[in-house]
């Protein structure tokens, strides 16, 4: 039965990393999400049949019915604007996971020192790391729930915040290091995972909202490599396998998202982002100049080719559904509408493909920067929702700019700009657009969702 379960556990992993691979394509995503899923069941199902489960049936079907039950439920109500904050809480489950594991086996091996003989100080170590690797990424990745829901509605910043931090996680890889090298005592592990809970939470406070594709991406990292640990100390090939390619994919995720801001990971984790003041940035030439939605219909109806550049601000308007009606309107009177999709646009990393996925886009329609970069200079229109910093040109020709670096959609070589946008205001970084100050820009402000609905009727009429 043993060899039945492992091999069985083993097919698993195989599959999952199949559905994983499916899901690097768009066309392909939704059937590799069903193959992975598929290979979760089974290995769930096979646990059953583990013979160290010894009987104990009613608390797991238990466990499964209560989180099946909210993850159904909750996965049918979410609007897909709110995806960014389950897609952390859920990650955030998964490292807690990993974290429980590690709890539970290291309290054994408190009350009953035999078992660390049975594990093997290597499985030791390795279940004290994913231990401390699991609390931070469910600490943190609540966090970063919080803030993309809102409820935590700003960065937050103390004195000494960074040597506090170093602090407290010096503490906790201290005790860890205890446990592992001297003795598990139930009080230890206790005040380890308070610790590592602490300092997960504390790491995410600060990080602010353009920062949220990467941070994102780094606790899925961590959480895989929680699971693979965890999977290590309880012998079990399906976790060891599915932590490991999660944990690697979610590495060169949070590696790609970084450059796509050219900034280290490092000071993502440790630096306030942006914050120049005006006389920083010095003077900008020119000025914003407004315009309306007829004004803005009529130059995109008569342009031959456009691309739309989505932004945060779209997914706050929910807007992705009047865009789509309008890009349709548009192609009856054969313009060519192309969307542009900046690596960090949004709150996750994908966030704007999948809002723009919702809405109907087909994914011909959509390419990222290295694809389409080259096209915007060729192009009679760009349209500008609620994007801001991913298209700023000081990104390219300012080195005392924050932003200095940062690989941008080439917006400003359009001949046509328009920017649809609820004020005034810079983005996250604090840095003033300089394309909105540009004299081939028109600004056309209010709510995204109001403004392309006018934009709509406007096209209708021409």
């Amino acid at each position: 039965m043993n060899w039945l379960v492992e091999t069985g556990y083993f097919a698993a992993a195989v599959v999952f990393i199949l559905g994983l691979k499916r899901m690097s394509h768009p066309t392909t995503a939704r059937s590799g999400i069903h193959w992975a899923g598929i290979a979760m069941v089974v290995a769930t199902l096979l646990t059953f049949l583990h013979p160290q489960i010894d009987g104990r049936y009613g608390l797991m079907l238990l466990a499964i019915v209560i989180g099946g039950g909210i993850a159904w439920y909750s996965g049918k109500k979410v609007a897909m604007t709110d995806m960014p904050q389950m897609i952390a809480i859920y990650n955030g489950m998964g490292g807690g996971a990993a974290a429980a594991i590690a709890a539970v086996e290291l309290m054994r091996m408190s009350d009953n020192p035999g078992l660390i003989e049975q594990h093997g100080s290597l499985a030791l170590w390795l279940g004290v790391l994913g231990a401390l690797i699991g609390a931070v990424a469910f600490s943190g990745s609540i966090i970063a729930w919080a803030k993309l829901d809102g409820r935590i509605k700003k960065a937050v910043h103390f004195q000494n915040q960074q040597l506090i931090n170093m602090i407290v996680l010096g503490l906790a890889i201290y005790l860890g290091v205890v446990i592992a090298a001297v003795e598990p005592s139930s009080s230890l592990v206790i005040v380890f995972f308070v610790l590592a809970l602490l300092f997960g939470a504390m790491l995410a406070l600060p990080i602010g909202g353009a920062d949220m594709p990467v941070i994102i991406s780094l606790f899925n990292a961590l959480t895989g490599l929680a699971v693979a640990m965890e999977g290590f100390v309880l012998g079990n090939a399906a976790m060891i396998i599915a932590g490991t390619v999660v944990g690697a994919a979610g590495t060169l995720l949070t590696q790609l998202m970084a450059k796509a801001m050219n900034r280290p990971i490092r000071n993502v984790l440790f630096k306030q982002f942006g914050g120049a003041s005006g006389a920083e940035q010095g003077e900008i030439e020119g000025s914003m100049k407004a315009s309306d939605p007829m004004d803005a219909a009529v130059q995109l109806a008569f342009a031959e080719r456009v691309i739309i550049v989505p932004g945060y601000g779209l997914a706050v308007a929910q807007a992705q559904h009047k865009v789509w009606e309008m890009v349709e309107l548009l192609g009856e009177r054969g313009v060519e509408v192309r969307f542009a999709i900046h690596p960090v646009a949004g709150r996750m990393p994908g966030h704007m493909n999948v809002l723009l996925a919702e809405a109907g886009v087909p994914y011909d329609m959509i390419a990222d920067l290295d694809e389409i970069n080259n096209d915007f200079e060729n192009t009679d229109v760009t349209l500008v929702i609620g994007a801001n910093d991913v298209v700023n040109p000081v990104a390219k020709n300012d080195p005392s700019s924050p932003l200095y670096g940062m690989p941008i959609l080439n917006a400003d070589q359009s001949r046509n700009v328009l920017v649809i946008k609820r004020g005034q205001g810079a983005g996250f970084s604090g840095v003033e657009n300089h394309l909105f100050y540009l004299d081939h820009t028109r600004m056309v402000y209010g709510d995204g969702q109001k403004v392309v609905g006018d934009m709509i009727t406007a096209l209708k009429t021409l």
